[in-house]
């Protein structure tokens, strides 16, 4: 069996989060893992309605993992909350989840050992969802290898999110999240991989992604063209992209969040997600 190390769970939540959906992805995450983490770091941004807060305290009572809760008077946002969950994890390797996501049972046996042969950050593919975890209704297979990925960030976010486990010493080196709304984790992988990280993809959906309703109104609008734009420039301004890499950019991504919502979801599905051409195996290097 590969070489684990011990890891924390990274886990936010918010006024807005169903509390079965909290305690659905907590137990796939810990309870039903063949490699538990060692620790929950639970991150409560903001005040939240009564009957999330007693799931939380629910999960603290009963869990057999340890669950340090982090609860922020007031909401602050998915990047200012991250960064402070980690400040308060205790291992240097931190595995993401979010509160109304799925993670397979094998999922941590195959991300944490990556982990432990000197990988800095390592995602997956992922199975989407709309309400039953079992009525699968798309799949997302990222680039794999180190090359591939570092080719495809200069136009796509090369990392599902839900599905990452990193570094926390190489995430807080780069800056750690800042505030770029539903860009955040975008502009943190970049940041990475220019700074050397070693990074890969396991084509195997270790995760189940719930697209609920309104998912693809979220990826437009004003405020997240807003977003696009400074993410763009900031790429432009640390030479992550070349000039025409960067107006390409402007047109295509910035294009796409002012378009209506239904070809924005063919749009999602062809130009702007990661579609990686292997089904299957191990990262490439």
């Amino acid at each position: 069996m590969s070489e684990t190390v011990p890891f924390s769970l990274l886990l936010p939540t918010y006024h807005a989060d169903d509390p079965e959906h909290l305690r659905r992805a907590f137990a796939s995450a810990v309870d039903e893992q063949t490699l538990p983490p060692n620790e929950v770091v639970l991150v409560r941004d903001g005040v939240v309605p009564p009957r999330l807060q007693a799931v939380i305290d629910e999960l603290v009572e009963t869990s057999a993992v340890p669950v340090n809760v982090v609860a922020l008077a007031e909401n602050i946002g998915l990047g200012h909350a991250l960064d402070a969950g980690l400040a308060a994890c205790q291992y240097e390797v931190v595995a993401r989840m979010d509160a109304d996501d799925v993670s397979v049972p094998t999922r941590f046996a195959v991300q944490i050992p990556l982990l432990a042969d000197g990988y800095d950050l390592v995602g997956s593919g992922l199975l989407e969802f709309h309400e039953h975890e079992d009525d699968i209704v798309g799949r997302r297979t990222p680039p794999l290898g180190g090359d591939e990925i570092r080719s495809w960030s200069r136009f796509h976010d090369p990392f599902n999110h839900p599905t990452v486990v990193y570094r926390r010493s190489m995430v807080q080196a780069v800056g750690g999240y800042q505030d770029l709304p539903l860009m955040e984790d975008y502009w943190l992988f970049a940041r990475m991989i220019d700074a050397g990280a070693r990074v890969a993809n396991v084509a195997e959906p270790l995760v189940k992604y719930r697209v609920g309703a309104g998912a693809y109104a979220r990826r437009g609008g004003w405020q997240l063209l807003r977003s696009e734009v400074q993410l763009q420039r900031h790429f432009r301004g640390v030479g992550f992209t070349t000039r025409p890499q960067y107006l390409r950019n402007l047109v295509v991504r910035g294009g796409y969040r002012l378009v209506p919502e239904g070809l924005r979801r063919v749009a999602y599905r062809r130009v702007i997600a990661p579609r990686g051409h292997r089904d299957e195996g191990q990262p490439a290097g």
